[in-house]
């Protein structure tokens, strides 16, 4: 049995999945929508929806950020396909639908910022809270992947590292035995700040 972290990784790749597959159909590379990775991504999403009081916060938060991911490029995909089914589809649509693409989310990071969803969490030793330092690496991954900007060189084990030397380095320096980290997106940039707990 797949634990939830495993099924909403899957999610995750099934979601980036859906989308490579449309990008397929709809350039004439596949002959029909992959309505398989589709159904399969509703029943999950349907599951989560009706389960959300099992899942922790990290993972709540995680499975909003892939379902909003999910809706939106559903709404994209349905209004493709019934311009394709109508016959308006120019086969070089790849840079118009990359604009549109930017644009919506671009929009949707400014909505983001306009109404941020912060995560918090607070540690006062990483090394042995591996849990929640895993919990601030997704939060922040989600939040930059929603923002629309590059993860390409966010690793886990640099941000490991990072939030262990920043916990202890506050800690010595407030002399203070808490540290809280806040994931929050500012003006469509995502930032992640260390604040001293007395």
């Amino acid at each position: 049995m797949a634990t939830i972290d495993e099924e909403l990784g899957q999610l995750e790749r099934d979601i980036r999945q859906l989308k490579i597959e449309y990008d397929q159909y709809f350039g004439g590379g596949r002959k029909r929508p992959p309505t398989e990775i589709e159904w399969r991504i509703d029943m999950l999403v349907k599951r989560y929806a009706e389960r959300g009081g099992e899942l922790k916060f990290a993972q709540r938060f995680r499975f909003n950020n892939l379902s909003q991911t999910y809706a939106k490029y559903k709404d994209i995909f349905r209004k493709k396909v019934a311009l394709k089914e109508e016959g308006k589809v120019q086969r070089h649509f790849g840079a118009a639908a990359k604009l549109i693409e930017a644009e919506r989310l671009k929009k949707e990071a400014e909505e983001h910022a306009a109404h941020p969803q912060a995560f918090r969490m607070t540690c006062s030793a990483p090394e042995r809270e591996a849990d929640k330092v895993e919990q601030l690496y997704e939060a922040f991954l989600q939040a930059k992947l929603l923002a629309g900007e590059h993860t390409g060189k966010l690793s886990r084990s640099s941000f490991n590292e990072f939030v262990l030397k920043k916990t202890k380095e506050l800690q010595k320096q407030k002399n203070c035995k808490e540290v809280e980290y806040v994931v929050e997106t500012v003006e469509g940039q995502v930032k992640l700040k260390a604040l001293v707990k007395s």
